[in-house]
């Protein structure tokens, strides 16, 4: 079967690092974007040609994101670790072919050398006729050739050439013997038949490299190439572990849906043709192509993620917001998820609207959850105070809140309403001015002015907590304490 016979067939090939960043989290969704809506095969190969990083810690790190973004693999993973006898014979290939040599000198002497010489730092291919033999600390470098050019033919980018003389003879074997990235990358694309290579901006200037390798060593047409563009920040700086958020790993213990974040990495560096960017997966599989990705760097911006995952947690059943967030708002409130089910069930589908995280939902229920409430000052002071005075005949309306409800069950969200609402009313029939008996009790019972619709959060606190609170708001305005 010819290569153009053959389905599209590309790889993830993360270096174990300790996290998965975003960049990273892109370049999978774009493999598996491409293999999916191709028909093709996406593999995991993990490039730890520096053998001492394959951990289970360092694999995780990068298996447990991607899980949790659903990107899944069809074969794999892979380790460059365990393809050493396939590297060695390569390398081996090279030397014997006049294609690569050994090198002993130290990066001293080269610096040494090249001051000497009045030439640029770096290497200038002084072991190519020395017949070095092998041996410990001795390099292989490839004879890359002292003319013409190497192009990459890129999706993205069109045709990138580089000139061989600004190369160097770069190495492709340590002194311990273990493969370079470069030489790792050409043996392993080619054995497991990889037909696009897509990857980060940051790895285009390793490319010719790869590709006069790919060459010296007979593999024939090489991969297609897309290099995607760099992720920067609202500066337009490249994204920084030190600077930045990055670490997917970071964004799923902050409780951002995983749908959202998929849907949203989608669109860094690519768009739909209809210019819908909030959508289901499966569309976004339908309408991906790799050349319709944009080149220019693309702005990864927090306020448009928040967006994004607020749009999917809305969309949520609320049930399964319920059931979501509890763990998050739970470790936020410093209690267990059970003690929080029931709030979290009643008021589910009032407080999907006022989130983009799951841990956020613990905002809206603290009150209820947590036995001592504080009084936000400008809540108390705009609802209860005025010029030093009680406001709004706030204590006649908490008076007569705790003896109306003394005498009800606590499971009627519409009567509770109906009894706090027509203590506003009764009070403004009998003072000839508007009394208003919502604020006072919402200020009294969750120490602010402004949150849930209240009368089925009542239910949740209880009769006797509710009476509690209302007493300690009147206490505290019929001691003056204003």
């Amino acid at each position: 079967m010819s290569k153009a016979e053959t389905k599209p067939r590309v790889r993830f090939a993360p270096a174990p690092t300790g996290f998965l960043h975003v960049g990273g989290a892109r370049t999978a969704l774009f493999n598996w974007l491409f293999a999916r809506s191709t028909g093709g095969e996406m593999g995991l190969r993990i490039e730890d040609t520096d053998a001492a990083l394959r951990t289970d810690e360092y694999i995780n790190a990068i298996i447990e994101p991607l899980r949790w973004l659903k990107i899944d693999w069809d074969w794999g993973p892979n380790f460059q670790s365990d393809r050493r006898d396939l590297h060695t014979a390569a390398i081996n290939q090279l030397i014997e072919q006049g294609n690569a040599y050994y090198c002993d000198l130290t990066p001293d002497e080269i610096a040494a050398r090249a001051q000497a010489e009045g030439l640029p730092d770096g290497y200038h291919g002084w072991s190519r006729d020395r017949d070095v033999k092998d041996g410990p600390g001795t390099v292989v470098r490839f004879r890359t050739p002292d003319t013409g050019t190497t192009e990459v033919n890129d999706i993205i980018r069109g045709t990138v050439t580089f000139a061989n003389d600004t190369l160097g003879d770069f190495v492709i074997r340590r002194g311990d013997g273990s493969p370079m990235f470069f030489l790792a990358n050409a043996v392993d694309d080619h054995d497991m038949a990889i037909t696009h290579v897509i990857r980060g901006e940051d790895l285009l200037n390793t490319t010719p490299k790869v590709r006069l390798l790919w060459d010296a060593l007979g593999y024939g047409t090489p991969p297609t190439y897309g290099h995607l563009p760099l992720l920067v920040d609202k500066k337009r700086r490249k994204l920084s572990k030190r600077r930045d958020d990055v670490s997917l790993d970071d964004f799923r213990a902050k409780g951002y849906h995983a749908e959202a974040m998929v849907n949203y990495l989608a669109t860094l560096g690519w768009g739909p043709p209809d210019d819908i960017e909030i959508r289901p997966i499966a569309e976004i599989i339908d309408h991906f192509d790799l050349k319709d990705v944009n080149p220019a760097p693309a702005a990864f911006d927090m306020a448009k993620l928040n967006h994004f995952s607020a749009e999917y947690i809305r969309k949520m059943p609320p049930l399964g917001f319920a059931i979501a967030s509890a763990p998050f708002a739970a470790q936020k409130l410093g209690v267990q998820p059970t003690e929080i089910s029931q709030a979290l069930t009643s008021l589910a589908a009032e407080i999907q609207p006022r989130v983009s995280t799951f841990p956020e939902a613990a905002d809206w229920i603290d009150w209820i959850i947590n036995d001592d409430i504080s009084y936000d000052d400008k809540a108390w002071n705009k609802t209860m105070i005025k010029k030093g005075e009680i406001k709004g005949r706030a204590g006649d309306v908490l008076s007569c809140a705790i003896k109306r409800l003394s005498d009800i069950k606590f499971n009627d969200p519409e009567l509770l309403e109906e009894i706090i609402m027509g203590i506003g009313a009764d009070l403004s029939d009998q003072t000839g001015e508007k009394v208003l008996s919502q604020a006072p009790v919402r200020v009294a019972v969750t120490g602010i002015n402004a949150g849930l619709p209240l009368w089925t959060a009542l239910t949740i606190l209880g009769k006797e907590k509710t009476l509690a609170r209302l007493q300690t708001a009147l206490d505290k305005l019929n001691n003056n304490e204003i």
